[in-house]
C-alpha cells in the first residue's frame, strides 16, 4: 500500500488535482487544496504552474505532515477523495476512416510498416513518417495499412488529421475520440499530454496523425507506449523527429494503369486507348489525378472554358481538368467558396459564398465531392486540399475579379456573424456582455445554441482573422464577444484563443476604453485563466477593469474587478482575493435604484458574498467564511436558483467540514443533493458523494 504522505503520493495528489480542472468540481478542489497546503504550511503559498513548482509545494507539504500528525490525518483525508492519475475506467475503440477501395503498388512501403509494428521495443517507441508531396497517397496508405492491422491493435486506431490545429486542441480531439468527455479533459496543454499518454500506456493501439505540418506541431502527440504504434503522414521529412521514415513516390507508369482499370473497368481502358497516354503523363503517377481524371474516360467533359495547359504538378492539373468539367454554378461555387481556408465547410457557409439556396448549393458540394475537388469529412462537412484551394483561389481571381472575391468572403464573413450572436442571444439571453445586434438565426433552446457555437467553432475563429484581415473590425468584434457562452458553459478554450487575442487586439486599436474593449478583456482573461496561463490572464483582468471604469459600465468594472479575485483565488492568493471581492462589492454601490443593471445587483452581491466565503476559508477564518456563505444561501433558496443553491451549499458544508463538523456538514451535503436532482451536473454530485463519505466514515 502506498504511503499517503509519502512525497509521491502527495506530488501525485496535486498534480491529478491541477489537471482536474476541466469541471467545477476540480475547480473546487483545487481551491481546497490550496487552502489546506496554507493551513499546512502556515502562510501562503502560491498555486504551483509547473512540474517545478508543484515538487517544491509537495517537498514543503510532506516535510510539514510528516511531523504533525494532526496534519497528516487532515492531508489523508483530503487525498482519500482525489482520483490519483491513471487511464480512465473505460475507452472507446476508435477507427479509422474508411480506406479508399483500389489500391495499388506501395509494397515496399507496406513491408517496413510491417517491420516496424513488429520491432523489438527495446525501449524505442515504434513511429514511422510517411513523407510525400500532396496527392500521392500517403493518407491512403496509412489507412490502407491501418485496415489490414485492425487485429494487430485489438485495443483500436485512433486517428486524426492535424491540419491547422495547435498541439493542445489536437490533444483535446484525441482524447475525446477516446470518449472522454470535455468535463474530464484538462484545460492545459501539459496535463493533456500527460492524460493521452497515460490513456495509451497499456493499450494495443494504432495512432495515425495525419496532416503533420512541424515536429513542435506533432511531438506532444508521441507516445513511448510499447504497445502502441504511431505513423505520421507529411508532405516532407520533419526534422527532430525520430522516425522510420518512408518516402512516397508517383505510382510507376504500369500501376497508374493498374489504377485506373480497377476505378474504370477494362472496356473503358481499351476504349480511351489512344488518349491513355496523355492522361498518364498529366497525372505523373499522382493517384488523386488519376482518380480525379477515371470519370473523364468514361464520359466527356460538360464544357470546355480552354484547352489543358501544360502543369509540373499533377494535383493542380487534375484541379484544373476537374474544374473545366463542371457545370458552370458548381464552378462558380468552387472557386468563391474556396477563397479562404475555413475549417469546415458545409452548405450554409458555400451558400453565402456564392450567394445561392442552401438547398442548392448542398448539391453543387455533392458534386464537387464526385470531381474530388472537395473531400468529405466525418462531420457530414467538406474540405479542399490546399493544392486545390489555391487553384480554386487562382481562378477565382482571374474570373471573377477581386471585388467579387471579396464580396464573397464577407457573405460568409456576416453568416457566421448572424449565427454566432443568435445562438449567442439565445444561449445566455440574460448577459450583459453578449451583444444585442439583431440576427435571423434562431435556436429552439439553450443547449441547442451553445452546440451550434461548440460545432462552428473553428469556422467562427477564421471568420474573425477574415474579418481583421478584410479591416471588417466591428464584425470581428460582434462575433468575438458572441463566443462568451461557448467559453463560459462548454469550454473549447484552446480553440477560441486565437480569436480572443484577435478581438483584444482589435479592441483596442478600434475603440480602446470602451465596454466593448473591456468585455474582450475580460473573455481573454477568462480564457486564458481555464488553460492555467495564469501571468497571461492577469494584465488582461486589469485592462478589462481599465476599460470598463473608463467607460463609466459600474456593472462591468465590478465584474472585471470580481474576476480578478476569481483568479487570485485559482493563484491561491486568497487574502488578495478577499480585497478584490471587497473592491467590487464597493463599485456596486455606485448603481443607483434606476441605474444600469440594478435589477441584477441583489444577485451580483450574493455571488460576491459566496466569494467573500471562499476567500475566507482559504485563509482558514472559518467563522467569518459561515457568515458570507450563509447570507449568500439565504438569497440562492429565496430565488430558487437550483445550481448557485447547491454550490453555496457544498462550499458551506466543506467549510464545517474542515473544522472537524462533520454532523453540521450531513444536511447540507443531502440538501445539495436533492437540488441537483434536475441539473446535469455529475461531477458537482461526484464531489458531494465523496463529502458526504466523509461526514459518514469514522476517522
Amino acid at each position: 500500500m502506498v504511503d499517503p504522505i509519502s512525497l509521491g503520493a502527495i506530488a501525485a495528489v496535486l498534480g491529478a488535482v491541477g489537471s482536474g480542472m476541466a469541471n467545477e468540481a476540480g475547480k473546487w478542489a483545487w481551491e481546497t487544496a490550496g487552502g489546506l497546503v496554507r493551513r499546512i504550511a502556515g502562510r501562503e503559498v502560491t498555486a504551483p504552474t509547473t512540474p517545478g513548482e508543484l515538487d517544491d509545494v509537495a517537498r514543503l507539504v510532506h516535510e510539514r505532515v510528516r511531523a504533525d500528525p494532526h496534519l497528516a490525518r487532515s492531508w489523508d483525508r483530503f487525498a482519500r477523495g482525489v482520483r490519483l492519475p491513471g487511464a480512465p475506467d473505460s475507452l472507446d475503440r476508435p477507427c479509422l476512416p474508411t480506406a479508399p477501395r483500389f489500391f495499388t503498388d506501395r509494397q515496399q512501403a507496406l513491408k517496413l510498416l510491417d517491420e516496424e509494428a513488429v520491432r523489438p521495443f527495446e525501449g524505442r517507441p515504434r513511429l514511422a513518417l510517411l513523407h510525400g508531396p500532396q496527392g500521392i497517397g500517403t493518407s491512403t496508405l496509412a489507412l490502407h495499412w491501418g485496415w489490414r492491422q485492425t487485429a494487430r491493435f485489438p485495443d483500436g486506431q485512433l486517428y486524426a488529421d492535424l491540419g491547422a490545429l495547435t498541439p493542445d486542441a489536437a490533444l483535446g480531439t484525441l482524447l475525446r475520440r477516446l470518449g472522454l468527455p470535455d468535463e474530464e479533459i484538462p484545460p492545459a496543454a501539459m496535463d493533456r499530454a500527460d492524460l493521452f499518454r497515460r490513456c495509451l500506456a497499456d493499450r494495443r493501439l494504432l495512432l495515425v496523425l495525419d496532416h503533420v505540418r512541424s515536429a513542435t506541431q506533432v511531438r506532444p502527440l508521441l507516445t513511448s507506449a510499447p504497445d502502441a504504434f504511431t505513423i505520421l503522414v507529411a508532405r516532407r521529412p520533419l526534422t527532430g523527429i525520430d522516425a522510420l521514415r518512408i518516402p512516397v513516390g508517383p505510382l510507376a507508369r504500369r500501376d497508374a494503369t493498374r489504377l485506373l482499370t480497377e476505378l474504370v473497368g477494362k472496356p473503358a481502358i481499351g476504349a480511351a486507348r489512344s488518349t491513355l497516354p496523355a492522361v498518364l503523363d498529366r497525372c505523373a503517377g499522382s493517384p488523386y489525378a488519376l482518380r480525379a481524371a477515371a470519370p473523364r474516360l468514361t464520359s466527356p467533359p460538360q464544357r470546355q472554358e480552354a484547352p489543358a495547359v501544360p502543369d509540373t504538378d499533377p494535383v493542380h492539373a487534375a484541379a484544373d481538368d476537374a474544374y473545366r468539367a463542371l457545370t458552370p454554378d458548381a464552378a462558380r461555387l468552387y472557386r468563391l467558396a474556396g477563397l479562404r481556408d475555413w475549417p469546415a465547410l458545409d452548405a450554409r457557409a458555400a451558400a453565402h459564398a456564392a450567394d445561392l439556396d442552401e438547398t442548392v448549393a448542398a448539391g453543387l458540394l455533392e458534386d464537387l465531392a464526385d470531381a474530388l475537388l472537395v473531400e468529405r469529412t466525418d462531420s457530414g462537412c467538406y474540405r479542399y486540399r490546399p493544392s486545390v484551394r489555391a487553384h480554386a483561389e487562382r481562378t477565382a481571381a482571374t474570373v471573377d475579379g477581386i471585388p467579387a472575391c471579396s464580396a464573397a468572403v464577407a457573405r460568409v464573413v456576416e453568416g457566421y456573424r448572424d449565427l454566432a450572436v443568435g445562438a449567442a442571444r439565445a444561449a445566455l439571453p440574460e448577459s450583459w456582455r453578449v451583444p444585442s445586434a439583431d440576427s435571423p438565426v434562431t435556436f429552439p433552446d439553450r443547449g441547442a445554441a451553445v452546440a451550434a457555437l461548440a460545432a462552428e467553432a473553428p469556422g467562427l475563429v477564421e471568420a474573425v482573422h477574415a474579418a481583421e484581415e478584410f479591416r471588417d473590425r466591428d464584425t470581428a468584434l460582434l462575433i468575438c464577444r458572441s463566443l462568451w457562452p461557448l467559453q463560459l458553459k462548454a469550454g473549447h478554450h484552446e480553440v477560441l484563443l486565437p480569436a480572443l487575442r484577435a478581438g483584444a487586439r482589435i479592441a483596442d486599436e478600434q475603440v480602446p476604453g470602451t465596454r466593448a474593449a473591456g468585455s474582450l478583456h475580460a473573455q481573454l482573461a477568462h480564457t486564458l485563466t481555464e488553460l492555467r496561463r495564469w501571468d497571461e490572464a492577469e494584465p488582461e483582468a486589469l485592462a478589462a477593469a481599465r476599460d470598463e471604469r473608463t467607460a463609466g459600465h459600474v456593472r462591468g468594472h465590478a465584474s472585471a474587478v470580481e474576476f480578478q479575485g476569481l483568479l487570485r483565488l485559482r493563484q491561491w492568493r486568497f487574502a488578495e482575493a478577499y480585497t478584490c471581492f471587497e473592491e467590487a462589492y464597493g463599485i456596486l454601490d455606485a448603481i443607483g435604484p434606476d441605474g444600469e443593471g440594478a435589477a441584477d445587483l441583489p444577485r451580483a452581491r450574493a455571488l460576491l458574498e459566496r466569494h467573500r466565503g471562499r476567500a475566507l476559508r482559504g485563509l482558514g477564518r472559518r467563522a467569518e467564511a459561515t457568515e458570507r456563505l450563509e447570507r449568500a444561501l439565504g438569497f440562492f433558496r429565496d430565488t430558487g436558483e437550483a445550481y448557485n443553491t447547491a454550490r453555496t451549499l457544498t462550499d458551506l458544508a466543506e467549510t464545517l467540514l474542515d473544522g472537524g463538523e462533520s454532523d453540521a456538514a450531513l444536511p447540507l451535503i443531502d440538501e445539495a443533493l436533492a437540488a441537483l436532482r434536475r441539473e446535469n451536473a455529475a461531477y458537482h454530485v461526484a464531489r458531494l458523494r465523496v463529502l458526504r463519505e466523509r461526514c459518514v466514515t469514522p476517522e
